[in-house]
């Protein structure tokens, strides 16, 4: 990077909340200390209101504005395949708004840059999944998420009966092309996970819920709720499917000659049953020996289920 580039890149590092040490900022842009005393130096000449406070290091001038930015060809192609990942995977609120912004980035770009850009996208897209029902429920939990107030639903988890939950809200993450909503049940004292297909019955109630550092961090910290491990063994014609079709619960996966070993962490088998058995005879279980009967039991329903069909 050069000196220029990296004038800027400090610009914008600076322009985040708080303070930034000196060192830190060594740090990230692979320079000594000096340097940046140096670098800081120069925008204080060029005009740049960059405050410094001992102890805390620097920070810009509240109010200070930067010029318009001038983005590269590559930059405005991730920005725009950005904003595409938007519009499929969020309500129709945000989707509108990443339209909106693409606009704004597109008529922000030279002519010759725009066609480029244009370009390229023709040739990289990303589609993502456009589920109505999960775009209703995203939109009342990002709702309840932003102004903390407590949800309830009636959740489905399979093989269980439908249980009735309230809890605080906390954040939304798409994994594995599904919704998920990381939460506090009070009434259980503990962080859970849940799937926003499974809920129904969603609603956003008064009752407002105070951040607690402690309660409310995230990620977890420990993963006892998901001490069960479980290994499975997969032959290396089943290799490259496995790996495009992982488990949400997979945490390992290493390759040998002959083929795969996945490790997964559970808080029930049933958890994972579904994706075992999609898998038919191509999967051997190592471990636990529980799910191995599970898996028998299984076959020997399905079985029966055929008799019984013929």
């Amino acid at each position: 990077m050069n000196r220029t580039d990296r004038l800027f890149a400090l610009l914008l590092e600076l322009r985040g909340e708080g303070w930034t040490p000196a060192g830190a900022l060594a740090r990230t842009f692979g320079v000594s200390v000096r340097t940046v005393y140096r670098d800081v130096a120069a925008l204080n000449e060029a005009g740049v209101p960059v405050l410094s406070v001992s102890g805390r290091g620097y920070s810009l001038m509240p109010g200070y504005f930067l010029p318009p930015l001038h983005f590269t060809t590559e930059e405005a192609v991730m920005l725009c395949l950005g904003a595409d990942a938007v519009r499929g995977a969020f309500d129709a609120e945000y989707a509108g708004a990443a339209e909106v912004a693409l606009k704004k980035l597109r008529a922000a770009l030279p002519d010759g840059r725009r066609e480029e850009v244009q370009r390229l996208r023709d040739h990289l897209r990303i589609v993502a999944p456009d589920d109505a029902a999960d775009a209703d429920r995203l939109r009342v939990l990002r709702g309840a998420v932003l102004g903390q107030r407590v949800v309830r639903f009636v959740y489905h988890k399979p093989s269980r009966p439908p249980e009735a939950r309230q809890v605080h809200p906390l954040r939304l993450v798409h994994l594995h092309g599904a919704w998920l909503l990381g939460s506090f049940d009070p009434a259980r004292g503990e962080r859970r996970t849940f799937r926003l297909s499974r809920m129904e019955n969603l609603q956003m109630i008064e009752e407002t819920f105070e951040r607690d550092p402690v309660r409310h961090a995230w990620p977890e910290p420990r993963r006892e709720p998901l001490g069960l491990t479980v290994r499975l063994r997969f032959p290396a014609e089943l290799g490259r499917a496995v790996r495009e079709r992982p488990s949400f619960f997979q945490t390992e996966i290493r390759g040998f000659e002959d083929g795969l070993e996945v490790t997964l962490q559970v808080r029930d088998l049933q958890a994972v049953l579904p994706w075992v058995l999609s898998w038919g005879a191509g999967v051997r279980v190592l471990e636990p020996p529980s799910l191995r009967e599970r898996v028998l039991e299984e076959a020997r329903r399905m079985l029966l289920t055929q008799s019984l069909l013929t």
